[in-house]
């Protein structure tokens, strides 16, 4: 889980359709590169917004108790 950018941040087109399937390819042991090609990623600004995107969703979440107060 974690938030992903919708859209790509220089060109604007739709890339946060593809982070799932990215991700769960990439762990497989899939060569980034070729999984984007495979996606239709072409542009290298899309790219690098997948490439450099860091999940610290989780890592924030261990701060906050369940009361979703500072903690």
């Amino acid at each position: 889980m974690g938030v992903v950018p919708v859209r790509c941040f220089t060109c604007g087109a739709v890339i946060g359709d593809k982070w799932d399937e990215f991700t769960k390819r990439v762990k497989e042991g899939q060569d980034p590169g070729m999984v984007l090609n495979e996606l239709g990623v072409k542009r290298y600004c899309c790219r690098s917004m997948l490439l450099s995107h860091v999940n610290i969703f989780d890592e924030v979440l261990k701060y906050y108790n369940v009361k979703g107060e500072r903690g």
